[in-house]
């Protein structure tokens, strides 16, 4: 993935580009290093993730802000795929985006069916790409997994409230190299792990 031009004036359009900033911004609370790897990947700045990130936030919080499905369509384009999907007694769709940062995962917004409120916004594994193998608690590095990923492998998984609407936690025990049980918290931010807590072994 080749640079990516930077220097964008503050009143120019807000850009897929942009918008992977905005994910990353709020990952570096937890987890630096791949940011900062990444975000030199995309050729930009500090200032313009800081950038991205205001420009973003205004657009939510504005008085006249567009529905939050609206405003992923109108800075992400056209999904790649809608698929209706049954939860529970519910019937829903699930809009997923392509971004250039993470080839094998997708950025998922779930809606009410027929493009109605959004209920969920995170990244998932892209259909097709290959599931990381997640054995014990040494595979579970940053960036290695989403939530649903690490939640079926080592079930049962306990959801943990997050600190903010783009993070969620889960408890769960998994055994470390030597097979010995640890109770693990994992953190997510935006779907993806960030980063675990272990303690233990379990008696």
């Amino acid at each position: 993935m080749g640079p990516v031009p930077t220097g964008r004036r503050p009143t120019s359009p807000f850009t897929p580009f942009d918008f992977q900033l905005v994910l990353l911004r709020r990952m570096a609370d937890h987890n630096p290093g791949p940011v900062e790897d990444a975000r030199r990947a995309l050729g930009a700045s500090l200032t313009d993730m800081r950038e991205a990130n205001k420009r973003w936030q205004a657009m939510v919080r504005s008085p006249r802000s567009r529905p939050a499905l609206s405003r992923y369509r109108s800075v992400l384009g056209e999904p790649e795929s809608r698929t209706a999907r049954r939860i529970g007694d519910l019937d829903c769709e699930a809009w997923q985006w392509p971004l250039p940062l993470w080839p094998d995962l997708r950025f998922e917004v779930l809606t009410a069916a027929s493009g109605g409120a959004v209920w969920n916004e995170w990244l998932v594994r892209a259909p097709g790409a290959p599931a990381p193998g997640l054995r014990t608690v040494e595979d579970l590095t940053p960036w290695s997994c989403t939530v649903d990923e690490a939640a079926r492998a080592f079930a049962p998984a306990r959801p943990l409230q997050g600190t903010a609407p783009t993070r969620w936690g889960l408890a769960f025990t998994a055994p470390d190299a030597s097979g010995a049980r640890r109770e693990v918290v994992a953190e997510f931010t935006w779907g993806l792990l960030q980063r675990t807590a272990v303690s233990g072994p379990r008696p």
